[in-house]
């Protein structure tokens, strides 16, 4: 006896050399193919042999039918390990409670009654695909510290294996049925609460216009409008004031407002009747730790519905910032308490400084170099020896620039690299016409001043400056220049004049944006334009500005051709230009929408391992929306990206994601573009 169990516990040591790939199965049908030929073969010497070995093969496949259950239940016997067990030579998992089988290959070899009984119902289901079993397997998945989620006969489970050795295709698992935990988990989520800020973009507009009666029974019929909305959910609707409500409510109904794009817009929008525009913006947070964070996250997220037009819905959560609607132009502001409020600031704030800086953003245009020439003249009145940061290399303003440097602006323009050395602790920088870091003429002077001021018309985007001492971010606004323009008018003095070349600088910007005063005027627009024709700005010098030579127009004429007409899209494409043509790029995506069935244009040009594309509507497609998607911004009408380490082919195939991407939207929002 001693002598036998030293045998067997020899051999269970020794390890066994197997052929990885055969299988039962497979051998099973060698033999029958085997032996089929030989039959075929035995047909040739005449019918005696042929019948005897035909005979032969058909007793052989009915003992192999007949005996398929019982070799079953033999090699489960053996695989559970009895015989061996009762020899006390191998231990088994055969009486665990957790599900347990060994896996060889794809196939199952080896199973429990905890694993037969949770998951096979008690049938017998050896050397069967485990894919049957648990659909969704993964062997990589499952030998993972986290396991593998699966769910299989109704309940879930998470699956963790392990190979028997690293050269083997044996592979154990157990399984944990944690259904229960998992349920508690999604509900927990599920229940969590978000919150809502939400503020009606138009009071103030509607107050001055309405009579009380009028006003009352809107703002009525907006409050219902909200009750009904929040009231389909499980949380509540306070009113914090006139104009702004607080919303909570619990992540399942946060998720389904989502998937429905918060129609709640489209309604309140349609309240306005006769009476003008009426829409709403909603700040959403959710995700985070605690109420209060979610409370925070909601107010960025409004001021980021604000900081783009309003009339939208920014859900912020811990992936970032999520926007819904935003289809409607952003409504005018008649009241300039905001500019006088600012140039008060900014004055107060130079008295502070030894010097200023001010800087637009990247191949700037009449917008930010005129913006900027209005700011270096609120420097001198404060007193404060101020310096604009352009590179001329790459400007698309280049006649103006010439036209400042005749008029001995020379001096007071220079190159961002040459500024650097001249930033000392107290220089404050005034970013002009963008709010982007990313965006601007200089990274490096941006991060090199300490006291930052932005002044921006273009819709918010995530991502920007958010140090900036004083934000004068106005999307209504035409342009930079009607901006500084209303600051100016609180800065000079009664007796102060511009000089004619600074107010044609600013009427420049002024006429670009909005092409002429045909796009994105509104009444404060045109008050600008007054003003600065008082300042001595001649239309016809300003006009003389957007001049261009004949190869200008030659370049610009090709880029037009060459478009092709996309769901009422011009978009055309181009290889590199010379750098003094890429002024042309703007020019023809204007040029474009002056044909018949055009909503909005694309003109994409190659400039040296990047695209850029300049986007141009006449307000009924959000462009800034499509640039969006491609990593760039803008406004509702003029919008651009650049798409950099892509070629023109790929970066066509993006644009054309975008637009389509940007029609479902607005299919899905209910809304025609």
């Amino acid at each position: 006896m001693k002598y036998k169990k030293r045998k067997l516990e020899q051999a269970a040591e020794k390890p066994k050399k197997t052929k990885k790939g055969l299988s039962l199965g497979l051998l099973i049908c060698a033999l029958v193919i085997c032996c089929g030929v030989d039959t075929v073969l035995l047909a040739f010497y005449g019918p005696a042999p042929f019948l005897t070995a035909l005979g032969c093969l058909i007793v052989v496949f009915i003992i192999l039918l007949c005996s398929t259950r019982r070799l079953r239940r033999l090699m489960a016997s053996l695989l559970h390990g009895r015989e061996a067990a009762e020899a006390g030579s191998q231990f088994h998992l055969e009486n665990m409670a957790l599900p347990v089988a060994v896996l060889a290959g794809k196939r199952i070899a080896w199973y429990n009654p905890a694993f037969e009984k949770a998951l096979l119902g008690g049938d017998e289901r050896y050397l069967e695909s485990v894919y049957k079993v648990l659909p969704g397997f993964d062997t990589a998945a499952c030998q993972a510290p986290g396991g593998l989620a699966i769910e299989a006969g109704g309940r879930k489970f998470t699956v963790y294996g392990a190979l028997a050795k690293a050269d083997s295709d044996m592979l154990m698992i157990y399984l944990t049925d944690d259904t229960a935990l998992k349920e508690k988990a999604l509900e927990y989520g599920l229940s969590r609460p978000s919150v809502l800020h939400i503020t009606l973009d138009t009071y103030d507009e509607l107050k001055k216009e309405l009579k009380e009666s009028e006003r009352a029974r809107i703002t009525g019929e907006i409050d219902l409008a909200l009750e009904r909305y929040v009231g389909k959910t499980s949380g509540f609707l306070l009113r914090t004031g006139a104009d702004r409500y607080v919303a909570v409510m619990e992540e399942r109904h946060i998720r389904r407002l989502v998937e429905e794009r918060f129609d709640i817009l489209d309604r309140v929008r349609e309240l306005g009747g006769d009476y003008g525009v009426t829409t709403l913006s909603i700040g959403v947070g959710r995700g985070g730790e605690t109420l209060a964070q979610c409370e925070q996250m909601a107010s960025d997220a409004l001021d980021m519905a604000l900081g783009r037009g309003g009339d939208q819905a920014a859900v912020k959560s811990d992936e970032g910032f999520a926007f819904y609607g935003g289809v409607s132009r952003s409504v005018e502001k008649r009241s300039k308490v905001k500019a006088r409020i600012i140039a008060a600031a900014l004055t107060d704030l130079l008295k502070t400084c030894d010097s200023a800086v001010i800087m637009g953003h990247r191949l700037s245009d009449m917008d930010a170099l005129g913006a900027a020439v209005g700011v270096h003249r609120i420097c001198q009145q404060c007193g404060v020896p101020a310096c604009i940061a352009v590179n001329e290399r790459t400007t698309l303003a280049g006649p103006l620039v010439k036209r400042l440097r005749e008029n001995g602006f020379g001096d007071d323009m220079m190159d961002p690299e040459k500024l650097l050395s001249s930033v000392t602790p107290h220089t404050l920088l005034v970013v002009v016409d963008t709010h982007m870091p990313g965006l601007l003429e200089s990274r490096e002077l941006y991060e090199a001043c300490r006291s930052v001021v932005v002044i921006d018309h273009h819709r918010r985007m995530v991502g920007h400056i958010d140090n900036a001492v004083i934000t004068y971010h106005e999307p209504y606004a035409s342009s930079a220049c009607e901006l500084v323009s209303e600051v100016l008018q609180y800065v000079l003095e009664k007796d102060s004049k511009l000089m004619p070349v600074e107010a044609q600088a600013l009427l420049s910007g002024i006429m670009l944006d909005t092409r002429e005063f045909s796009v994105h005027t509104g009444v404060r627009t045109f008050e600008a334009a007054a003003w600065l024709r008082r300042m001595g700005a001649q239309t016809v010098e300003v006009k003389k500005l957007f001049a261009g030579t004949i190869d200008a127009y030659r370049h610009k004429a090709s880029l037009v051709t060459a478009a092709k007409i996309y769901k009422c899209c011009a978009i055309s494409a181009s290889g590199e230009l010379p750098e003094e043509m890429r002024v042309v790029i703007p020019q023809a995506a204007n040029d474009l929408l002056e044909i018949e069935g055009v909503g909005a244009s694309f003109v994409a040009v190659q400039m040296g391992d990047m695209i850029s594309i300049s986007a141009r509507s006449m307000g009924e497609i959000n462009v800034q929306v499509i640039m969006e998607a491609l990593g760039g911004g803008g406004h509702l009408t003029m919008a651009g990206a650049q798409l950099k380490g892509t070629s023109l082919e790929e970066a066509w195939k993006q644009l054309i994601s975008a637009i389509d991407q940007y029609w479902e939207n607005s299919r899905k929002e209910g809304n025609k573009a």
